[in-house]
């Protein structure tokens, strides 16, 4: 068994040259990434002391797996899929709640008390214990869903495969993201904040908290406790003024607050119609 620092080199040697992938020590090294990954002994990304830690050679591996794999026949019942990646399984052995027709993909690390609703959890996302994948939320690759987490339905998280991004996107512990929100492009949400319904923030988005006397403008960040909502903004084109997205941090979430309050309360503590 090869230690992690040897895993890393072998992984960065065929990052650079893909000949190497025909070689059995690479994909082995490969498909051991991988397993560490879907047990949770290793994360794409993990909190530090000094903020969070991307690991690029795990995500590199995650991007190599995909040639290595051959294409097979998966059925489930009635079901049959055709794809690269094994699906997960064991998870009444994990204490993974889990609804038809919610999917994971091996090599994605759920932590027991995790419910799944009809959703999709993608190779090397980690999501942690209590919290709720809800109906038709998405969960992209190497995404970092924390701890009692609710994704709403319909909620739309962001991985790093297609395109290649930088950071994964990171979500924290006792987060609330309402129904159809998309937050993609490696933003990173801080504790407890909440974003109401169809909050869309990319790295580029512009995020305003407009709850002081004077505005304050964040890109790729939500900080801890905030509570967002849609909003848009004039710019100018050549043909003319337009309203452009943005997201508007319209207050904080009390530290008194019950961190399992519901969004909608959340949003009316705030004045927000619901």
């Amino acid at each position: 068994m090869k230690s992690m620092k040897e895993l890393k080199a072998v992984i960065e040697q065929a990052w650079d040259n893909r000949e190497l992938l025909k070689l059995q020590e690479t994909q082995d090294a490969i498909r051991s990434v991988i397993a560490a990954l879907d047990l949770g002994t290793l994360r794409v990304a993990q909190p530090s002391d000094s903020g969070w830690k991307v690991n690029e050679w795990v995500k590199k591996a995650v991007v190599l797996y995909f040639p290595i794999q051959e294409m097979k026949t998966i059925e489930v019942g009635p079901f049959e899929f055709h794809d690269k990646i094994p699906l997960k399984k064991d998870y009444a052995e994990k204490g993974v709640r889990v609804v038809p027709h919610a999917v994971a993909r091996h090599g994605a690390f759920i932590e027991s008390g995790v419910v799944m609703m009809p959703s999709y959890v993608n190779i090397g996302a980690y999501v942690e214990r209590g919290t709720m994948v809800d109906t038709w939320a998405t969960v992209g690759s190497c995404a970092q869903i924390g701890k009692h987490v609710h994704l709403s339905g319909g909620v739309g998280i962001g991985g790093v495969l297609e395109p290649l991004q930088a950071a994964p996107v990171i979500i924290e512990d006792n987060c609330f993201i309402g129904s159809r929100c998309i937050v993609v492009e490696g933003v990173h949400i801080e504790k407890e904040a909440v974003l109401g319904a169809n909050v869309v923030l990319t790295s580029s988005t512009k995020i305003i908290d407009v709850s002081g006397q004077e505005a304050k403008e964040y890109r790729g960040r939500i900080p801890a406790r905030s509570v967002v909502i849609p909003g848009t903004l004039p710019k100018t084109f050549a043909a003319g003024t337009y309203n452009v997205p943005c997201a508007l941090i319209i207050g904080q979430r009390k530290e008194s607050t019950d961190k399992k309050t519901s969004l909608n309360e959340a949003l009316r503590t705030h004045n927000v119609a619901v």
